[in-house]
């Protein structure tokens, strides 16, 4: 365990280093004074949770000042790291009940899809289940050149299409390679796409159809990869994708290379879909599952 937290504590560094870092500062061993509260209000803005999400850590801590009767700014620090903790949920546990499980990656360009998806692979297979990846992002040349180096050096199956290719086509001969070959799970890689571009997410609807035909029921899972340094900014995207796809979980990626880790509570609060798994490094075993109080140690600095 105290590995594992040592884990989150470096993959988080430049977060606490940054906003978090400057909000331990201001929370030393001083009175609690008016200034206090200003500045900390601006902090937890500028650590990227968000409007909404920090004027209700500031009341609730203002209610257990005045409830509790605390003075020194030291005392308003532990409490932070409560109701911090107190704003992210534990992951539910994912079940694989269907054989294969169909799960659809979508994202934006640039998000770390591919990559997350070669770090999935890794993962489950390490837990001895048969994984098949599907490189269904037909766009760009290097993302299907990209999985293919990954599948091989990880040993395991892909189903790739041809550039400028039907993406919906690649993702159904990925899930009936799947069946046919007895696989526990299907990882299917999409192109990444702005949510504002019509087309692309139409595409990606039809890629969701497809899947369905391929497998009733499929997809079963799909996960959202969201580039952890882009901040407030890709909420807007990850609604459209939520709604365009029923996207049901998010993948917190390059969390290790963000001072704007403060993110991860404005997804639980305005998207309101569980964070699986947290990048916290470029190797395979660095895609971790998301845990709260890991995260809460780590941008406090724990």
């Amino acid at each position: 365990m105290a590995n594992l937290f040592e884990k989150w504590k470096n993959g988080l560094a430049r977060t606490s280093k940054a906003a978090f870092g400057q909000i331990a500062t201001l929370l030393g061993a001083t009175e609690i004074t008016d200034e206090t509260w200003d500045e900390l209000e601006a902090l937890l803005i500028q650590a990227d949770l968000g409007v909404e999400t920090a004027d209700a850590i500031l009341e609730a801590l203002e209610n257990r000042v005045s409830r509790e009767g605390l003075r020194r700014s030291d005392e308003l620090r532990a409490a932070l790291r409560e109701e911090l903790l107190a704003r992210l949920d534990k992951p539910p546990v994912i079940k694989f009940d269907q054989k294969p499980a169909v799960i659809l990656i979508v994202g934006v360009n640039g998000s770390g899809k591919t990559t997350t998806i070669a770090k999935l692979g890794k993962r489950f297979a390490n837990e001895g289940r048969k994984v098949l990846l599907g490189a269904a992002d037909t766009y760009r040349a290097a993302a299907v050149d990209q999985i293919e180096i990954w599948a091989d050096r990880l040993k395991l199956p892909v189903i790739s299409g041809q550039m400028g290719g039907d993406a919906g086509a690649v993702a159904y001969d990925s899930v009936q390679s799947a069946i046919s070959r007895g696989m526990d799970m299907v990882l299917i890689d999409t192109a990444g796409r702005l949510h504002t571009r019509f087309n692309l997410m139409e595409e990606l609807k039809k890629v969701y159809r497809v899947v369905g035909k391929a497998m009733p029921g499929a997809p079963h899972q799909v996960w959202l990869v969201m580039d952890a340094t882009t901040g407030q900014n890709a909420l807007q995207q990850a609604r459209a994708f939520k709604e365009a796809v029923k996207v049901n979980g998010v993948i917190l990626a390059k969390l290790d290379s963000s001072a704007r880790g403060g993110m991860a509570f404005a997804i639980q609060k305005e998207l309101g879909l569980p964070i699986l798994f947290a990048g916290l490094g470029e190797k395979p075993d660095d895609l971790q599952p998301f845990d709260p109080e890991g995260f809460v140690e780590g941008v406090m600095g724990g």
